[in-house]
């Protein structure tokens, strides 16, 4: 039996996310995505004619995977204040996933952006996307320098996603959670 295309390709980025993310990109072969995959060789090469375009797509997925993640954790607020604060709510959730091993996108990079510029230019655009809804959070609640409370959310955001890959914990979601109240107290108009 012969899969079609979409459902070839689901099976080898699904493959190739758990892979990539468990083990790292580099050691990670295209043999072991067929044998974790089920799909032929041939066929991956057929769907993905070199690693860098697994890679590459791998990333784009791991993006609009984070970027519903996050839309999804502040949708269910009213609150402007409340909605920046479910970000960090959202990391805690993430960090406390079985699987969790940091971002895709700073594992990728390190293993891969002196290498590879594609591999650069998407941890750089979906690290700058993700300033781009803060900065979008702080303006809905009224920060009088929005830029700059999205600056440091995302710093509190980013240590904290890199802190708990490291130290195996989710406190560092909470302990940023209780920075970004702080940050907000201090920002926000009353």
């Amino acid at each position: 039996m012969t899969l079609d295309t979409a459902t070839a390709q689901a099976q080898v980025l699904d493959a190739a996310d758990e892979l990539f993310y468990e083990r790292g990109v580099q050691v990670v072969g295209m043999d072991a995505i067929r044998a974790a995959s089920g799909v032929s060789l041939k066929r991956v090469y057929q769907l993905f004619p070199a690693k860098d375009r697994l890679v590459e797509a791998y990333l784009e997925r791991r993006g609009r995977q984070w970027l519903s993640m996050m839309s999804e954790a502040v949708a269910p607020h009213d609150d402007p204040r409340e909605r920046i604060l479910a970000v960090f709510d959202a990391l805690h959730g993430w960090f406390l996933e079985r699987n969790y091993r940091g971002c895709s996108f700073i594992n990728s990079f390190g293993e891969l952006g002196a290498v590879s510029p594609r591999v650069a230019e998407l941890a750089h655009d979906h690290k700058a996307g993700f300033r781009q809804f803060l900065l979008e959070l702080a303006t809905t609640a009224g920060a009088p320098d929005p830029g700059r409370l999205a600056d440091h959310l995302n710093l509190l955001a980013e240590g904290a996603i890199t802190t708990a890959a490291i130290s195996g914990s989710a406190e560092p979601a909470l302990r940023g959670r209780e920075g970004a109240e702080l940050l907000l107290d201090a920002a926000l108009p009353r």
